[in-house]
Order: structure tokens, then C-alpha cells, then sequence
């Protein structure tokens, strides 16, 4: 059986991203074996010219200050929805010809042609291995400037709009790696050809995953279901499908090495921070019991550090920092990145926005999803209730009632094996697969849409 290893030194792709929040970075990071642990921003690299650094820097900055002001009553709201407006998804029932670009596309392809991105098409041509972008403009413009390899963009979310098609789909030779079902019919909607699209799911971190035959993965998903199911009520009703997929030897597990842990995440823009104390304040009384670990993930941020720490010793939480109450703090996003799985790796509960993230109930994680931020977030909250793998949260101040409510009904583990069994789980090797041209071993997805 292929490993899927890379040999040390290997650069066979140039994996682009832009660092405007978490969403595309995350996708990059996951893939950077394609790129020998390269990965170049195109807003953030080294020669940028500086007409395009500031662009960029004007559109991120626009982003994150809108994104922290959707919770301040009425201007927040209005704010966010005019930009929201902006970059809508259609409905995608019933069918019809969505080929049409939309302003936002226009004016993306005004700043191409005045020289957006081009400096980089340049520079990488020199060295013409396939682009894998995880950002649509970064894949325009080298599909306008006639990038000598092959181009690709992966997809990001449980749906997309119009911008992520380019401008004439029907003559681009940008190839689309699909994040889910639906967005491969709804690229078609945008005009972008069948044989440009490649259903593979969104790249989930290897070291989570642990190759095709997902070891890694199915050993802490048979550990994390004994912290979920606590009276054995799951375990009860699954246990020959349990036996089947996970091996009697994983099933004769009864206690995790880890306590009950929940994970929740904050946004790059910094959004929703205040939730996070609300959770924290509810659960406290389960973490100064040690019945409960909570990880607050403030990503780079040293002011949400700060926030959460501040909130915790107000909380009387101030012994349990460092064990119980985990605010890990990180200098740069890929040790943020790092530093998020090796936490992940030891979390049961995953409490976030739907984000990208919602893809990571495919690693077996049952998903408490925080209100969404965007019109893509909205998609990706229906898709994660679709497959079962998560859950709207409940009202946070109440946590300590309900989230173990859920948990002691078996409901929790639930979820896992949803996510588990009807998330795609192998993005990344079925993304390096189709980049490098390789028969894969791994089975087809369903059209999950």
C-alpha cells in the first residue's frame, strides 16, 4: 500500500494561500508536504509589490473590523450585512444558468489586469510545478497570466459564490478541488467544465488522519466516544457497526486516556471572543472539579490570550490555568496551525463557528456550532446538520446543564460517528493524488450535496 510520504526536499507544487483569517491558511498548512512546508501567502511574501500589499492589506482590514463589530447591536448587523450582500450564494433550487459574473468578480478582474497578483505569476513561473491555491484570486490571476503549469483551487467551504468561478469558466484552465458535493453542482451552475472538477473533500491534517487507512484517526475517534458516552448508551445501539469499522481490539477500550475535553475557536478576525468567556463561566464549576478540561483557541491573537486569561482568573479559574483551562498562546500562524491539531488531537467537542472547520467532523469531532458570520457560514451550518455531525449551540450561559445533557444521552457520540462515517475524512491525499497525477487508492465520494 502507497504511504502517501513525500521524500524530504520535494517540492512538486506551490501551495498559495492569503492570510485573511484562518480559512485559507488552514487548507494550505494541511497541504504543504505538496510544497516541501512552503507555503506563500500572496497578500505576505517576500517582493510583494508594494501596490498589491496594499490592497490586500486594505481588503483584510476592512474584513476583521467589520467581522469584530457583527456583534454591536444594529450598526454591526448593518455593516456586515451590506458586505455579506456583496459576496452572496445564490439559492441554488432550482437550476439554472449562474454563468453570469457578478460585481464582485468584475471588479476582482479590474485589479488583475491593472497587474494584481502578476508579479507572482512571474516568479513562480520560473519554476512551473502545479499552483494549488486555497483562494480564488491567487488562481485567477495565474490563469490571466498564462501560468505555464496547472492550476488549481481548493475549495474552502460547504458552498461558494459566484467569485469563486473565474470570469469566462468555459475557456479557464483552473482545475477545482471540491470541498463537498454541493459545490461541485453548484461550479457547474457557474459555468466552470465537469472535467475541471475534482471531488475530493476539504484537506484535513494528515497527522489527525494518519494515512488511508485513517489509524490515527479511528484510535482517538474509539477514545474520544468513551468520554461522549459515558452511560454506554451509544456504544449499546452501534456496537457491531462500532466492531466492524473500528476493530475489536479498539472496541474493548473503556476508558480514554485523556479527561472530557472541549475545544472552542475563535476566528482569525478575532469575532465571537466574548462567547468564549460565556462558555468558560457556565463550565466552571464542571473545570474546578476536574470533571471537565476547556481549551480556549485564541490563535495569534495576544489580546483574546489576554481576554480569556483575565476571564479566567475573574472566575476564580486561576489553579486550573495551564491544565484545565488550556489559552495557548503562538507567535506565528503556522505554529498556530501545529499547535491547534496537537490540541485537537486530545479534544471531544469542537465548539466553533461553521467555518472551514466544519469539515473536521470528518475526523470524527461532534461540532456545537456558534452563530455563523457570512452568507458561506450559513451553507455550511446546513451541511454539517445535513450529515449529522453537529449541532446549533444552545444558550451558552446554560452550558453546564445542557452540554452534558446531550453528552450523558449518548447524543454527543452520535454525532462523532456521524461525522465519522459521512464527512469526506481524506482531502489531503485525495487532493495530492489528482496534483500529482497519481491513481489514488481511495474510494470514490458520494455526491453528498
Amino acid at each position: 500500500m502507497r504511504t502517501h510520504e513525500h521524500e524530504k526536499n520535494s517540492h512538486k507544487a506551490w501551495v498559495v494561500d492569503v492570510d485573511m483569517g484562518y480559512g485559507h491558511s488552514r487548507a494550505a498548512f494541511a497541504l504543504r508536504d505538496l510544497s516541501n512546508g512552503e507555503v506563500i501567502s500572496a497578500n505576505n511574501y517576500k517582493g510583494i509589490p508594494p501596490a498589491d500589499r496594499k490592497m490586500w492589506q486594505q481588503s483584510r482590514e476592512l474584513y476583521e473590523t467589520i467581522s469584530r463589530m457583527k456583534p454591536i447591536p444594529v450598526i454591526g448587523d448593518v455593516l456586515f450585512e451590506a458586505l455579506d450582500r456583496w459576496q452572496q450564494i445564490p439559492q441554488f433550487y432550482p437550476r439554472r444558468d449562474l454563468s453570469a459574473p457578478n460585481l464582485q468578480l468584475k471588479q476582482i478582474y479590474r485589479l488583475i489586469k491593472k497587474g494584481l497578483g502578476k508579479q507572482l505569476v512571474e516568479s513562480l513561473s520560473k519554476n512551473p510545478v502545479p499552483i494549488v491555491s486555497t483562494f480564488f484570486i491567487p488562481a485567477f490571476a495565474a490563469d490571466y497570466y498564462d501560468y505555464p503549469g496547472d492550476i488549481y483551487c481548493v475549495t474552502c467551504d460547504a458552498d461558494i459564490s459566484r467569485a469563486w468561478a473565474p470570469l469566462d469558466p468555459k475557456t479557464s484552465r483552473i482545475k477545482y478541488l471540491a470541498s463537498n458535493g454541493r459545490v461541485v453542482e453548484r461550479l457547474k451552475l457557474y459555468g466552470v467544465r465537469e472535467e475541471q472538477i475534482f471531488l475530493t473533500g476539504f484537506p484535513l491534517p494528515k497527522e489527525l488522519v494518519g494515512g488511508p487507512a485513517a489509524t490515527a484517526l479511528k484510535d482517538r475517534l474509539m477514545e474520544r466516544i468513551c468520554n461522549l458516552d459515558p452511560r454506554g448508551i451509544f456504544h449499546e445501539r452501534y456496537e457491531r457497526q462500532l466492531r466492524h469499522e473500528l476493530g475489536p481490539a479498539r472496541c474493548k477500550l473503556t476508558q480514554a486516556a485523556h479527561p472530557l475535553t472541549v475545544l472552542y475557536s475563535v476566528g482569525g478576525a478575532g469575532a465571537q471572543r466574548k462567547l468564549g468567556a460565556d462558555i468558560l463561566a457556565s463550565l466552571r464549576r464542571p473545570i474546578a472539579r476536574h470533571e471537565l478540561r476547556f481549551v480556549l483557541m485564541a490563535g495569534t491573537r495576544k489580546d483574546v490570550v489576554k481576554y480569556y486569561t483575565d476571564a479566567a482568573v475573574a472566575l476564580g479559574l486561576e489553579k486550573e490555568l495551564g491544565e484545565w483551562v488550556r489559552i495557548p498562546s503562538y507567535e506565528t500562524r503556522p505554529e498556530y496551525f501545529a499547535g491547534f491539531n496537537e490540541q485537537l488531537a486530545l479534544a471531544d467537542i469542537l465548539w466553533t463557528k461553521p467555518s472551514e472547520l466544519s469539515f473536521y467532523t470528518g475526523l470524527g469531532l461532534p461540532i456545537v456550532m456558534a452563530p455563523p458570520i457570512g452568507s458561506q457560514e450559513e451553507f455550511n451550518r446546513l451541511w454539517l446538520q445535513y450529515i449529522g455531525g453537529g449541532i446549533t449551540q444552545n444558550e451558552p450561559l446554560y452550558a453546564e446543564e445542557w452540554l452534558f445533557d446531550w453528552i450523558n444521552s449518548g447524543g454527543m457520540a452520535r454525532m462523532a460517528w456521524s461525522g465519522y462515517t459521512e464527512a469526506p475524512t481524506h482531502g489531503t491525499y485525495r487532493i495530492e493524488d489528482v496534483v500529482l497525477g497519481r491513481d489514488s487508492e481511495l474510494h470514490e465520494l458520494p455526491l453528498i450535496v
